[in-house]
């Protein structure tokens, strides 16, 4: 395996608090060192010994962006996406790991499913992928899926997700049964009977054009109900795509207590509103590019998001990656199924949401997109073979020597449009295309092998002002 140096980075990594201007090599696949220019360091590195060198000037240089939220759709969907092309688009967007959900078809509902998806990724994936196992048989939730044996094959955590764990018996058996393993149960909040043929926000524009309303108690009751279910349990619980405002407080409230609850926020959710389905597209109504699950809310359910950001109540950014067909998505708006693509988009739309408005800094962001996503998924504690080791400190997520190569280079100042050209997966359904965007990852290194590229389209001459 080739040896890599990147020099004159700026590197940023969350859990040893290093934020300065460096150098990192990468050999054999593994981080050799780390040497921020620091006292003895100010001369970086050596270069001898290096097959190839990066000059990152400008660039910032972070662990492997980690994505616990996506859907890849194999199998059974593989005209939307395969395993093959949704890690073409991940490390297209600096993404090193993804977490894939198990609303597939056959769902990931026992240990074999496991398997077959670290299998399919092995032979075919651009990173690194990790399987979510579904709570419940079939995703049904009727009856317990066999989650030990799904632990045991290498699940990094439990969701029912595109469906709800509807029943608070089930649910409370799911926790009961999960806390051993130590994963977590993330949960879709959404109470079915709240949302029956609802296909966007509860708001005046569903009214204007004759839809049926989602109202943000349908996340909110699901949310409350189970974290009192979850008191005397104690098990770890993730609330999915949060997109109301009064769930912010909820989740806020029940971290206070102590309770080992978490909640990711995803791109669409920081940046657009409920008014795009009737703005969006060219204006004309029933835009189903803007047609979310949860949906598209308003004004202030973003500035509550955004609040929750800023204060840690929510830690984790995720992208809740949906790819679907052209042919699905021109549906009419009822028919048309909900979701949007994210992993090529998604660092972009957060340095716009939450950098450039100074809702966090650069390594407060980085931590919600490394560290923080690696422990809710328990990465943080696997080798760089992908093996459980005994100290967290040596896992994914963070830039450690003998740690896993997996690193991001970023552009900050990089400006592009979201074309479909600009692509790399199969699906192009996302309301953000025509965008002119600020921010990109310009090359993606897995275990040290580049796996993404874009060096030669840096932005020159980089700039101060940039955030670097």
């Amino acid at each position: 395996m080739s040896s890599l140096l990147i020099t004159n980075a700026r590197i940023i990594d969350p859990v040893s608090g290093t934020d300065a201007v460096g150098d990192v090599a990468i050999a054999d696949g593994l981080i050799a060192a780390v040497a921020p220019r620091r006292g003895s360091n100010a001369a970086g590195l050596s270069r001898s010994g290096a097959e190839r060198v990066i000059d990152a000037e400008g660039l910032i240089l972070t662990p492997g962006l980690i994505d616990p939220h996506v859907h890849l759709r194999e199998p059974g969907g593989e005209d939307a996406e395969t395993i093959a092309t949704g890690t073409a688009a991940a490390v297209s967007g600096g993404f090193t790991s993804v977490c894939c959900m198990p609303n597939t078809n056959p769902p990931l509902d026992d240990d074999s499913m496991i398997e077959f998806v670290y299998r399919q990724a092995e032979r075919t994936a651009h990173c690194r992928v990790f399987p979510v196992g579904a709570v419940s048989i079939g995703r049904k939730g009727e009856e317990l899926a066999e989650l030990m044996l799904m632990a045991a094959a290498g699940a990094v955590g439990f969701s029912d997700d595109g469906d709800c764990v509807a029943s608070a018996g089930l649910m409370a058996k799911a926790l009961t049964y999960i806390r051993p393993t130590g994963l977590a149960l993330m949960q879709h909040c959404q109470e079915a009977s709240l949302t029956r043929g609802a296909s966007m926000h509860a708001g005046s524009v569903a009214m204007r054009l004759g839809l049926i309303g989602w109202p943000r108690v349908a996340e909110e009751v699901i949310i409350e109900r189970d974290v009192r279910l979850n008191r005397a349990i104690g098990c770890r619980y993730h609330v999915q795509h949060l997109s109301s405002g009064g769930s912010v407080e909820i989740v806020r409230r029940a971290r206070r207590e102590g309770q080992p609850v978490s909640a990711e926020a995803s791109p669409h959710h920081l940046l657009l509103t409920h008014e795009e389905v009737e703005t969006g597209g060219g204006g004309g109504g029933y835009w189903t590019a803007a047609k979310m699950n949860p949906p598209l809310r308003e004004r202030s359910d973003i500035d509550a998001i955004l609040e929750g950001v800023a204060d840690g109540t929510i830690t984790v950014l995720a992208t809740d990656h949906a790819p679907h067909t052209p042919e699905r998505k021109a549906m009419d708006f009822d028919s048309a199924p909900f979701g949007i693509i994210g992993l090529e988009t998604a660092l972009a739309l957060y340095i716009e949401a939450l950098i450039t408005p100074g809702v966090i800094d650069w390594p407060r962001l980085v931590a919600m997109m490394t560290i923080e996503p690696s422990r809710l998924c328990r990465l943080d504690r696997l080798d760089a073979t992908g093996g459980a080791v005994p100290s967290a400190a040596l896992g994914l997520g963070q830039l450690h020597v003998g740690g896993a190569g997996d690193v991001t280079l970023i552009d900050p100042a990089m400006e592009w449009t979201v074309t479909p050209d600009s692509l790399a997966g199969r699906s192009r359904n996302t309301p953000f295309l025509g965008r002119r965007v600020k921010g990109r990852a310009v090359a993606t290194i897995v275990g040290g092998e580049v796996r993404a590229d874009r060096l030669a389209e840096r932005s020159k001459p980089l700039r101060a002002a940039a955030g670097v």
